[in-house]
């Protein structure tokens, strides 16, 4: 198989395995990675952090959102604006949340536009080297070139839960590898990350 094949065969098998999982086993997941990492990913008041929405089974990483909100952070969520391109909107308390693209919430186009010092990226499967297979339309990839291209190198951190780590992940050019990734069990680092900006 090709890279590109396994990357599908894995992402279908791992988040047939996420759908599979009891939903209260995935609230309690959830509330245990706010508790791993809500005190632990380092930033300074001001930054800005890019979370997201639950959708389908993905984590609920709000809790977690709300406690890096506590700590000083400025929030946003990523919103789809077409096929191609995400663009992150301040998420602010009391603001309205619309349908933002592939079924998604997040602010309405009033919101202001946010470059992220930190990306929490959900993610189909990762490995134990910090590679990660998203849900296949690439739209972080781009994301990430794009903030590159200004200047930026924001933190990467994955969001996913245990059963979604495989062997190893076909690592392809445009591929960008996590900093760090977050399930129920733990905040993993990779790559030298030390948290600092």
């Amino acid at each position: 198989m090709t890279p590109k094949e396994t990357k599908a065969a894995l992402r279908n098998e791992k988040l047939a395995l996420r759908d599979k999982m009891p939903v209260d086993e995935r609230i309690e997941g959830s509330l245990a990675m706010a508790e791993h990492a809500g005190e632990v990913i380092d930033f300074d008041p001001g930054a800005v952090i890019s979370g997201f929405w639950p959708i389908r089974s993905e984590a609920d990483i709000r809790p977690l959102m709300s406690r890096l909100a506590e700590r000083g952070a400025r929030l946003s969520l990523p919103v789809v604006l077409d096929r191609e391109t995400i663009v992150f909107r301040e998420l602010v308390r009391g603001a309205p949340l619309v349908h933002t693209g592939f079924g998604t919430t997040g602010p309405g186009p009033e919101a202001i536009l946010l470059d992220p010092d930190i990306l929490l990226v959900p993610l189909s499967a990762f490995d134990a080297g910090g590679h990660r297979i998203g849900y296949g339309a690439g739209h972080y990839d781009r994301a990430i070139d794009r903030l590159r291209a200004k200047g930026r190198s924001p933190r990467l951190i994955g969001v996913a839960f245990d059963c979604q780590e495989v062997a190893s992940v076909p690592a392809e050019p445009h591929d960008v590898a996590l900093d760090a990734v977050l399930t129920e069990s733990g905040f993993r680092k990779f790559n030298g990350y030390d948290g600092q900006d």
